[in-house]
């Protein structure tokens, strides 16, 4: 019975170091920010799945940790240390910006001037009969082919290339002339049990430069009723 005793007030004694509250202080800092097209100042539009993100290296510590970049080419981690850290945009859908060491105390706004593989120019999204209808062009930054255009269909305004209910792409594989303008429909009639008539959903256009782990450039996405 002692012994049984014993064991327990050493048991119990775990339960409690356990259950005791860390010695370590909670983030203070953040990190937020645009990624903002050096030329015309606007929001490089980005996807939210699979789209830009931006590796940081908090120095003193090897192991990366990675924002993810929001549809509209913002931001934001209010969960970090004080500290001084590496930050790199990776993977992205614009020419590749270096690397910056920054102190990052307090919320710190940091925001990346960049140039997009492509400009998708002049959009025009409308209803047309029974079809959504999307005119544009396109200025390339690069020498690179344009691999791809599409036009993207979903409930949701973070609408793009990988969250779509419905798409009409087009492969172009070729530099593109700026004055050309673009035409890409989805036949509403022929998705009707995807798109419901009556309801609203949002569309999205976009381009990929055949590049490397280049992401597609957009516009923002315009809101339909179908």
């Amino acid at each position: 019975m002692k012994k049984l005793t014993y064991m327990a007030l050493i048991a119990a004694s775990f339960i409690f170091a356990s259950c005791k509250k860390d010695n370590y202080d909670a983030p203070t800092a953040g990190l937020s920010g645009s990624f903002l097209d050096a030329e015309t100042g606007g929001l490089v539009e980005q996807d939210i799945i699979r789209g830009t993100t931006i590796e940081i290296i908090e120095h003193g510590y090897t192991a990366p940790q990675y924002l993810i970049v929001k549809n509209n080419g913002t931001y934001d981690n209010s969960l970090l240390f004080a500290n001084t850290y590496t930050i790199t945009p990776v993977r992205g859908n614009f020419a590749a910006v270096a690397a910056q060491e920054v102190s990052i105390n307090g919320q710190t706004k940091l925001d990346f001037r960049v140039t997009p593989y492509i400009r998708v120019k002049d959009v025009n999204i409308v209803k047309n009969g029974t079809k959504i209808t999307a005119t544009f062009k396109l200025q390339q930054t690069v020498t690179n082919n344009v691999k791809k255009i599409g036009l993207y269909a979903h409930p949701d305004a973070r609408v793009g290339e990988p969250m779509r209910l419905v798409a009409a792409e087009q492969e172009l594989n070729a530099v593109t002339d700026p004055n050309h303008v673009y035409t890409l429909e989805i036949d509403l009639a022929a998705n009707t049990g995807t798109l419901k008539p009556g309801s609203q959903y949002y569309f999205r256009v976009g381009a990929l430069i055949d590049a490397g782990e280049a992401k597609l450039n957009y516009v923002p996405a315009v809101k339909l009723g179908v």
